[in-house]
Formats: C-alpha cells, sequence, structure tokens
C-alpha cells in the first residue's frame, strides 16, 4: 500500500470475516474503513475449505476498499490458539574475538540459536517474543544493539502451532491476492486492546467468546501464559434455539440478537414474542424467559469448561480479574452469568472506536494495535522464523561465530536469575 502507516487487520473468523482499515498519525489511531462478510469454509477457527473462505475473505476486504478508498495487498492476519504450545526458549552466540558494538546480525544471530531445535514434522513455529537479552552476564536489556559486548544472550517465548492451521490461513491470502504482513496469535492481539496496560502487567484471565468456539488466555508481565480453546461458541447457541423451538437457523439469530438474554433470572414469563415455527402456518408465542434458559444453558456448558481448565492452572486469582470479549458476549445478561459461573469479578470489553462498538471488532482491532507496536527488536527477532511474513529491518554487517544449540529456559538453570518478587512467589510455578 506504499504508506507504511496504514495498518489492515484481518480477522477470519468461524461466523464471519472483519476486515478494518487504520491509518497512524503521529501516533493517533483513525479508521479508515471496515468491511465484514459471512464466513464460509471455516469450521471452530480453523480453514476447513480453502477456496470457499478466500471468495468470503475477497468480500470482505473489497467492502473496506471501497469504504477506505485505497487498495488492500498486505494484512496483518490472526491465527487461532487451537492446539497452540508455548515454550521458554533461549540461545547463545560469541559476538567476536575482542569486544566489539553489537548490531542487528547479532541479534538476528542470537534469535537463530533459540531455535535450534526439533520440532514434530506436524508442527510449525508461529512467532518469536523477545523477553530479555543478556550481554557479557548484565541482564533485562531491551535492545542490546550499540552495546560493546563478547557474549550475546537472549530470552524468549516460542509459539509453535499445527502445520495445517497456518498453511491454510496463508493459502488462502496468497490465493486472495493478500501478502502477510505479520502473523499473530489470537489471543495477543485481543489483550492489545480489550486489557488496560496494568492488567496486562499483574495478570487477567481474557476470555474470547466467538462465533464458532471460545478462547481463554492468560496475560500476566505483558506475556501469553496460558489458552484453553473450547470448541464451542455463539453459534451452537444458535443451533440450539433452532432446534429446540424447531425454527430455522436465521430466524433463530434473530431471536437470539432481538430477545436474547444469558441470565434467566433477569426475564420474564409474561413477556412473549412470536416464533415461525416450521411446519406451521402461524407464529408461536414463545416467553422470553424460555429462549433465556436455552441461551443460559450453552453458555454455561461453556464456561463450565473453560473455568475446569483456568482452574487445573491456577490461573483464577490473578489481580486483573476475568475480561470476555468476542461477538456472543453481546447478549445481554453474558456479565452475571459469568460471574456466577467463574465466581469472580468479569467486565465485558467492548471496543469504543465509532463504527465498532461491538465486541465482534476487538479481535481485528487487536491485531492492527499489535502490529502497530511492534518493535525494531520485535521485527528483527521474527525475521528468522521459518518461512517469516516479516521483514528484517535494514541490517548492517557482522562477524558472528558459531552458534552452539540451545536449550529451553526451563532445562538449562539461568545463574544470573534474578529473585523472584513477592508477586510472583505468590502466584508459583505456573508462571515462572
Amino acid at each position: 500500500m506504499g504508506n507504511q502507516d496504514i495498518y489492515v487487520g484481518l480477522d477470519i473468523g468461524t461466523t464471519s470475516i472483519k476486515v478494518i482499515v487504520a491509518e497512524y498519525i503521529q501516533g493517533q489511531m483513525n479508521i479508515i474503513g471496515v468491511g465484514s462478510q459471512r464466513t464460509a469454509g471455516l469450521s471452530r477457527g480453523v480453514i476447513v475449505d480453502i477456496d470457499k473462505a478466500v471468495m468470503a475473505i475477497r468480500q470482505a476486504v473489497s467492502q473496506a476498499e471501497e469504504k477506505a478508498s485505497i487498495k488492500i495487498d498486505s494484512v496483518v492476519v490472526g491465527v487461532p490458539a487451537n492446539q497452540l504450545q508455548i515454550e521458554s526458549v533461549s540461545g547463545m552466540i560469541a559476538v567476536g574475538d575482542a569486544s566489539k558494538e553489537i548490531t542487528d546480525e547479532d541479534v538476528k544471530a542470537v534469535a537463530a540459536a533459540a531455535l535450534v531445535r526439533n520440532l514434530p514434522p506436524e508442527r510449525e513455529s508461529l512467532s518469536l517474543t523477545p523477553t530479555e537479552f543478556i550481554v557479557d552476564g548484565f541482564d533485562d536489556i531491551k535492545d542490546p544493539r550499540g552495546m560493546i559486548g563478547v557474549r550475546l544472550e537472549m530470552h524468549g517465548i516460542l509459539f509453535t502451532v499445527p502445520k495445517t492451521v497456518l498453511h491454510n490461513t496463508k493459502k488462502a491470502l496468497s490465493k486472495a491476492g493478500l501478502s502477510i504482513r505479520t502473523v499473530v496469535i489470537n489471543p495477543l492481539a485481543t489483550a492489545q486492546v480489550a486489557l488496560s496496560d496494568g492488567e496486562q502487567d499483574f495478570g487477567t484471565v481474557l476470555i474470547d467468546v466467538g462465533g464458532g468456539q471460545s478462547t481463554a488466555a492468560v496475560i500476566h508481565d505483558h506475556k501469553l501464559k496460558f489458552t484453553s480453546v473450547d470448541p464451542e461458541g455463539g453459534e451452537f447457541v444458535t443451533k440450539d434455539i433452532s432446534v429446540v423451538l424447531n425454527s430455522g437457523f436465521k430466524d433463530a439469530e434473530k431471536l437470539k440478537r432481538d430477545y436474547g438474554n444469558a441470565d434467566s433470572l433477569a426475564t420474564h414469563e409474561d413477556n412473549t414474542f412470536p416464533v415461525t415455527v416450521v411446519g406451521k402456518t402461524e407464529p408461536v408465542m414463545i416467553s422470553e424467559k424460555y429462549l433465556s434458559e436455552i441461551i443460559e444453558a450453552r453458555l454455561g456448558q461453556i464456561f463450565k469448561r473453560l473455568n475446569a481448565a483456568l482452574q487445573q492452572a491456577n490461573a483464577l486469582d490473578l489481580p486483573g480479574g476475568i475480561v470476555i470479549t468476542g461477538g456472543t458476549t453481546a447478549i445481554p445478561g453474558i456479565t452475571e452469568l459469568a460471574q456466577d459461573i467463574f465466581n469472580h469479578q468479569v467486565r465485558v470489553f467492548i471496543p469504543s472506536e465509532m463504527g465498532l462498538r461491538h465486541p465482534a471488532f476487538t479481535q481485528a482491532l487487536g491485531l492492527i494495535q499489535y502490529a502497530a507496536h511492534l518493535t525494531d527488536i520485535d521485527q528483527l527477532v521474527a525475521s528468522v522464523l521459518p518461512n517469516s511474513e516479516t521483514p528484517a529491518p535494514q541490517t548492517t554487517q557482522s562477524s558472528v561465530k558459531a552458534v552452539p544449540a540451545a536449550k529451553p529456559v526451563d532445562d538449562e538453570p539461568d545463574t544470573t536469575e534474578k529473585k523472584p518478587n513477592a508477586l510472583r512467589r505468590f502466584f508459583g510455578n505456573f508462571f515462572e
């Protein structure tokens, strides 16, 4: 697109595809185009029919292009957390025989050292995020370039996903005529807009209730520490309404939007509305409470399964509590239902941008925010990933010595590790 201050977020959801075009002017984000299209070719967050997905992507992108009056050829795309694995990694290189300034090439070399590992053939590295650099024993360095040193180390977090998920996404975008600017794991992008700086720092559970599946993520120290994916979402609520009321799927979806409530205690038997029933010529009157009980049952099952997974990971006592978002969270009463099941304070995040004030847009907006705030170091490290779509910033030459194989941080004790603070001791080994 030429103008590097323009970002396009592409959220390929199970029930809808959303495209947001934004421009950054002096650090201020302005939304200039939005596209939304009913999804085809996806099941539970994963592309299963590439050709159908391509058609839906093209239509959504075309809508955004028309509104933004630009040609879109590069996007920031999200990848679902299905079967996501999170691993701590480290790498070390010798910068030179004598002390010399650390360059871009040195950073890329130490990042490559952290990737020296044997992945199963069905998995692929999605992203590598540096957490700190260590120069000659001095730790907690965010950007080592320009510093003098002989030995450079890097600790980071590696995300790996099934090859099928990543390949199908890339293939669909390629066939749609789009290149990938950045690939982001969805929960990390969502956290950029749904959580405050303090919530990301001290720890918060973020739950995205989408159409085809629901994802719980733990964000702590501004890092993604844990994810759990439930294979059900708002589409399953609609199917329940359709089956129980013997109504068409589109009618059931409209009932959910117009009359739905996730808290049956907040509804009344006296409030009724007409429902078109298959096989009957006249509409049938259904109570608001009956519809609410159908919705409450399915959402309750989803929350209970996510609650069990979070309890098993000892992740429910974080200071930030629980934040829920995603299109399904637009149903009234969902906050009260979630609080009853999780037994913790819950709030719903809804974007505040004009024209995007619906939780269904959180993911696409988060993709833009994530990409816009990537640093040069983040991009340098990401550029060493196999088949990386992220171009590295302009580099300078460096004489880098042999790269020894690196082990995960958990398997190689770090003698320079700082004494854990009180907050980390409180949360135990899960957050180490």
